[in-house]
């Protein structure tokens, strides 16, 4: 079980996964959370490149060690991790997510976090695992790449007429302590069993079309909800399929979502 979050914050650090991956090697206790201003070297799934301007984005790791979960478990806790910025950004500011599959958190449309777990192991099992979470809270301006499919708190509050904007430390403690909520949760069955609704009312696809992009071919599908594992269930040409995280990338029919 996740009890106690100890809160670290560094202006500048290369990456804070591989901060609490130093730290983890150390033998630094479960709970560790380390955030910085600005990342230097931040990362994305795949290998991507993931920017946080300075004061204008949260980059924030916590670090795990769970006991005794199975390999295939560890992939789920990416999306036990979404399921707590969408819950942090609703509590706290009335924005009302939804989760594209596995783990990005969309609002009218548009991509407003990044979700990267990773976990280094010992004698074939899980010796830790380090979630890192990136919001954009500030940013007006995007890269040409994403800019289609990227907004922030502040952009969306205002579209709402609000006059609050997004504080970025309020916002990484109530992401950490959803995430604590939601894991526990979690970790009692290693699965998503106790979890599967909520985050199904909040998929964003949910019996909508979506297409699979594969690198053998790309086709189209209706999503029909989650498994126990976290993995996505889909209906192609009559047939249910199960697609796992990492194998493909689902998009909508006319747009990121």
């Amino acid at each position: 079980m996740l009890d106690n979050i100890q809160y670290e914050y560094f202006e500048s650090v290369d990456s804070t996964n591989d901060k609490i991956k130093q730290r983890a090697r150390g033998e630094a206790a479960e709970g560790l959370v380390i955030s910085a201003g600005t990342q230097t070297a931040g990362k994305g799934r795949v290998g991507r490149k993931w920017e946080s301007p300075k004061n204008d984005s949260i980059a924030t790791s916590i670090l795990l060690r769970p006991d005794s979960m199975p390999l295939e478990a560890v992939p789920t806790v990416t999306v036990v991790a979404a399921m707590a910025v969408r819950d942090a950004l609703y509590s706290l500011y009335n924005l009302d997510g939804k989760i594209k599959w596995p783990n990005d958190i969309v609002l009218n449309g548009k991509k407003i976090c990044g979700i990267l777990t990773e976990m280094e192991l010992k004698d074939g099992k899980p010796w830790f695992v380090v979630v890192g979470i990136g919001v954009n809270v500030h940013n007006r301006q995007f890269d040409d790449d994403i800019a289609f499919k990227a907004t922030s708190v502040d952009l969306e509050l205002e579209k709402l007429g609000a006059a609050q904007r997004g504080h970025r430390a309020e916002l990484t403690r109530a992401i950490w302590e959803s995430f604590k909520k939601y894991y526990n949760i979690f970790i009692k069955t290693q699965d998503m069993s106790g979890l599967k609704g909520e985050y199904e009312s909040h998929l964003a696809n949910l019996g909508e079309r979506v297409r699979i992009e594969a690198q053998e071919k790309s086709y189209e599908a209706i999503a029909i909800g989650i498994t126990d594992k976290g993995e996505l269930i889909i209906e192609a040409s009559g047939e249910r399929k199960i697609i796992r995280t990492g194998e493909v990338s689902v998009r909508g029919i006319y747009g990121y979502v």
